[in-house]
């Protein structure tokens, strides 16, 4: 990364959001830019197995879940900036392993590299707006943050797809690293470090333990965790058979990222809708709306395409997934807001814990909806179902526990 002269003016809110959806934009990019690519791949590296695919997917999400463990905290010891731009070159050399690769081995290598060194752009920027805004003023940031971050969803299998067609998968990787430097170098130049001197926890065995001993044991930390978890859990199981259904069950074939992107932009209308009404509404309550609506069009559709012999259409399935990902939208900025409420002290910690186990839970839970895919949208509508059930059953216990 180049080499400057730290900036110590605050960025304007609205270059701020922009730094910050960019920065955590590399996660979605990475996966999303690849959906298109996946049967080309499996087909160049010799996957046997189809639903094995998905561990392209997957494992970047278990990289990312043990990035999180020590980005957090050295964070916290030694400053976001430089912890960061360590990252960005993490994600860079698991890009060129990815792009290089001959078998499935090399290819998950480096997508879990590709997971942890992205990771740290992941963690630190939620600690980062932590360290500038509380309570609703931040939930309303991580909102508009999702709105300008879910337009790479929106535009990502496009893109994957068009490199496709003009050159080939490896492609797709050179360009994440052409847009890693592009991204890392505005924010080394442009983002001043918000996490003061004075306010730095020295990196000791102590002492990070005793700020992971309070992060887990709040009620409201982990509650909400738990309920953040249970909700990308489904989320996770949607990006790893999405392909499989859309693309091959529905046999969408290149129209793929189109219709990918339509149900991506539901998520960004609620982000964005969240950004005003959390502040006239709060989080708590629009959380609550948001995940019993979630529960009762999951298992109503649920009973729909259980009981339809050949399976529901692909347009009624289309109209579930766009109006299931609305509250997902209102859920993702909220849950994440409501954990870290009371932990601005410790925020690099608080977003490694909150983050890591978020990510290991929501993985395992993902996979396994993923792995059950039969050639039908069951597994992928029951997951969504339990999930988001458990998800308000979780919520209702945190917020009557908190009162």
């Amino acid at each position: 990364m180049p080499i400057f002269r730290t900036p110590t003016v605050p960025l304007p809110r609205a270059e701020f959001v922009i730094v910050m959806a960019l920065m955590t934009s590399f996660v979605a990019l990475s996966i999303d830019a690849m959906l298109p690519a996946l049967g080309v791949i499996g087909n160049d590296i010799l996957i046997s197995d189809s639903n094995d695919r998905q561990l392209i997917i997957t494992l970047l999400f278990l990289g990312m879940a043990f990035g999180q463990l020590f980005w957090g905290p050295l964070s916290d010891s030694f400053g976001r900036k430089p912890v960061v731009l360590v990252g960005a070159s993490v994600f860079v050399c698991g890009c060129l392993v990815s792009a290089l690769s001959q078998d499935l081995e090399m290819m998950l290598a480096g997508r879990f590299l590709q997971g942890l060194g992205a990771a740290a752009s992941r963690i630190i920027t939620i600690a980062m707006i932590r360290d500038r805004y509380e309570g609703n003023a931040m939930a309303q940031i991580m909102s508009l943050i999702m709105s300008v971050f879910i337009l790479v969803p929106m535009v990502a299998p496009a893109i994957g797809q068009g490199i496709l067609w003009i050159a080939g998968w490896r492609e797709i990787f050179v360009m994440l690293m052409v847009l890693a430097f592009i991204v890392q170098t505005w924010f080394a130049f442009r983002q001043p470090e918000t996490l003061e001197v004075k306010n730095r926890i020295p990196f000791s065995a102590k002492n990070l333990w005793s700020a992971f001993v309070e992060v887990s044991t709040n009620r409201q930390a982990m509650g909400y965790t738990v309920c953040a978890s249970l909700v990308f859990g489904a989320f996770v199981g949607y990006l790893s058979s999405s392909q499989q259904i859309l693309q091959e069950q529905y046999q969408l074939g290149d129209a793929f990222a189109l219709y990918f992107a339509v149900i991506a932009a539901s998520i960004g209308i609620a982000a964005y809708a969240n950004s005003s009404l959390v502040m006239r509404f709060g989080m708590e309550k629009l959380s609550l709306i948001a995940v019993v609506s979630l529960c009762v069009l999951s298992v109503l559709f649920l009973a729909i395409a259980w009981s339809l012999e050949a399976g529901p259409p692909f347009w009624a399935t289309l109209c579930f997934l766009i109006a299931g990902f609305f509250p997902i939208g209102i859920l993702f900025g909220n849950f994440n807001a409501l954990a870290m409420q009371s932990l601005g002290h410790v925020a690099g910690m608080a977003t490694t814990v909150i983050g890591s186990v978020t990510t290991f839970a929501s993985l395992s839970l993902g996979t396994l909806v993923g792995q059950a895919y039969d050639g039908t949208v069951l597994p992928l509508v029951a997951g969504f179902a339990i999930l988001s059930t458990l998800s308000m059953l979780a919520f209702l216990y945190v917020r009557t526990g908190i009162r």
